[in-house]
């Protein structure tokens, strides 16, 4: 969803990498000079900041982290895109979101980009971690684990090797091809490892995988649409 569905180039993605920033300063008292280093740092070992705090020990609500650090986002960029809309509803299979974020960040995103019926379901945090959802539980299952992305398979009950998974991030992609899934990197003009696909913008779909309207539906018959993640830290 998230860097995938509109560009990162409308820093939805840096103003949240800075709400995450402001919570482990002011909510967690950390070092104000450590924590951008650490912000990266657990991104790139856990999948999420937030996941690597919960790892080192650090205890606070999901729901407060949440509401910090997407809830104060500039919503306000994201506008409605009628092309992708129609590009979106012209596709005969079933389409997923398939995201990290909160269930809360989900349907204010879909919502600014009129996208909200296009979709016919979601997994996201609650989804992946039901338990740790109104805990502090250790352990956070995310984007990019492949345990994360044969659990979304699951949930979904689809059959990867009949599923196409969209993300702008590379490691997502290569594991998303770990799980056994159809990838397609958006965002590169290029292919990057696992990667079947690439397209500049979710936009250019159309172009490049034009057997996705195919009437047999002999190669893709569902579709799980993710959110980018790895081009910047996301919550």
């Amino acid at each position: 969803m998230d860097d995938t569905l509109y560009p990162l180039s409308l820093g939805i993605n840096l103003a949240c990498r800075k709400n995450i920033e402001e919570f482990m300063l002011h909510h967690l008292d950390m070092e104000e000079s450590e924590v951008p280093r650490l912000c990266l740092e657990l991104y790139r070992d856990y999948g999420t900041t937030m996941a690597g705090l919960k790892a080192l020990g650090y205890e606070f609500d999901n729901d407060e982290f949440h509401a910090y650090v997407h809830g104060r986002l500039p919503y306000e960029l994201l506008k409605p895109d009628p092309v992708l809309r129609n590009l979106l509803l012209s596709m005969p299979q079933h389409k997923i979101i398939f995201t990290n974020a909160d269930e809360a960040h989900v349907a204010r995103v879909l919502s600014r980009l009129g996208l909200e019926d296009c979709f016919q379901g979601v997994i996201c945090f609650e989804t992946l971690n039901p338990p740790a959802y109104k805990s502090n539980a250790a352990q956070i299952l995310c984007k990019p684990s492949v345990e994360a992305m044969r659990a979304a398979v699951r949930i979904a009950n689809v059959d990867p090797k009949k599923t196409m998974f969209f993300d702008d991030s590379v490691r997502n992609i290569a594991n998303g091809k770990a799980a056994g899934l159809h990838t397609v990197i958006v965002g590169r003009s290029s292919l990057v490892p696992g990667a079947d696909y690439a397209l500049n913008s979710i936009h250019n779909i159309r172009e490049a995988i034009a057997e996705i309207w195919e009437d047999e539906g002999e190669h893709v018959e569902q579709i799980i649409q993710s959110s980018a993640v790895e081009t910047a830290v996301r919550a």
